[in-house]
């Protein structure tokens, strides 16, 4: 019975690395930009599409596809963000909300369109199911293992980039005020674009690595939007390493409640979310505070 539970806590952290994944990208846009993407989500199922390319039609090695995937949606990143994202940011909030919502539609009808509506995943052969014994019948998926520690390596680098660097600067610069930080020859719409990169580039590892996990389908970005967001809100708006606490949180409360009954695993999760919005408001690590 006590390693059951240990299995069951233990694969809720590993999920959560996931989750962290899914909610670094949104953190990123809300910190830096203060905009709330509802395409994120769809971003997400996008780049597991992009993944099913790579690997499925095109017969890449998986490693390759990821880096291609990971690159591609960087670029459309910045694109979309230099060309039409920053047109909309303002004191009116509503703009981007409409903007992302309507892209949302675009890219779920899209994919519905091209790849129909049926689930879909990749073959990563033994590393679906290989496991790693850590004695006392306690075993460890070695994907969920390997996606927990791309996860924390990224948001280490992203910590590092945000606190150490002239760039994260001026990411934090442009957070704060960006009209001051214009004032002093930071260029806001190319900080933007810049910090749409890095949050795009997490998108699409979250995207690949759910795909490799799990089947996708053309409907699945709400969903995955909604667990983005209560691991963002958990850890704290604006924290990277809050999404990491969100992220896992939100995984051992899903991996508990599926414990105790198959049907309880999401809806553990939101009541653990509702609980700390109640507890806690501003969520357990802030890294920002209201204007």
């Amino acid at each position: 019975m006590i390693a059951e539970w240990l299995n069951t806590l233990l694969q809720g952290v590993l999920l959560g690395g996931l989750y962290a994944l899914f909610a670094a990208g949104l953190s990123i846009s809300f910190g830096v930009m203060r905009m709330i993407n509802i395409a994120h989500g769809d971003m997400i199922v996008l780049a597991s599409y992009a993944t099913i390319v790579g690997a499925n039609y095109l017969r890449l090695p998986m490693a390759l596809t990821v880096v291609l995937v990971v690159c591609v949606l960087s670029a459309l990143g910045y694109a979309a963000q230099r060309l039409v994202f920053n047109r909309t940011l303002g004191a009116d909030m509503l703009r981007p909300l409409l903007l992302t919502f309507g892209l949302s539609i675009v890219i779920r009808e899209s994919l519905q369109a091209v790849f129909s509506a049926d689930v879909r995943s990749v073959d990563v052969g033994p590393l679906a199911t290989a496991t790693w014994g850590l004695g006392g019948q306690v075993n460890v998926g070695v994907l969920p293992l390997l996606v927990m520690l791309v996860g924390l390596a990224c948001i280490a680098a992203l910590q590092w980039l945000f606190r150490r660097t002239a760039m994260g600067r001026s990411f934090r610069a442009t957070s704060d005020d960006a009209d001051t930080a214009s004032l002093m020859g930071v260029n806001r719409k190319h900080v933007y674009a810049l910090a749409m990169v890095f949050g795009s580039a997490m998108v699409a590892l979250a995207g690949a690595f759910l795909v490799m996990r799990t089947t996708v389908s053309p409907s699945d970005g709400p969903a995955r939007l909604i667990y983005a967001f209560e691991a963002v809100i958990i850890g704290g708006l604006g924290s990277l390493w809050g999404t990491v606490a969100g992220g896992v949180v939100l995984g051992v409360a899903q991996a508990i409640g599926s414990r105790l009954d198959p049907g309880w695993g999401t809806l553990a999760g939101h009541l653990a979310f509702l609980g700390i919005l109640w507890a806690r408001p501003q969520g357990l690590f802030p890294a920002t505070r209201d204007r």
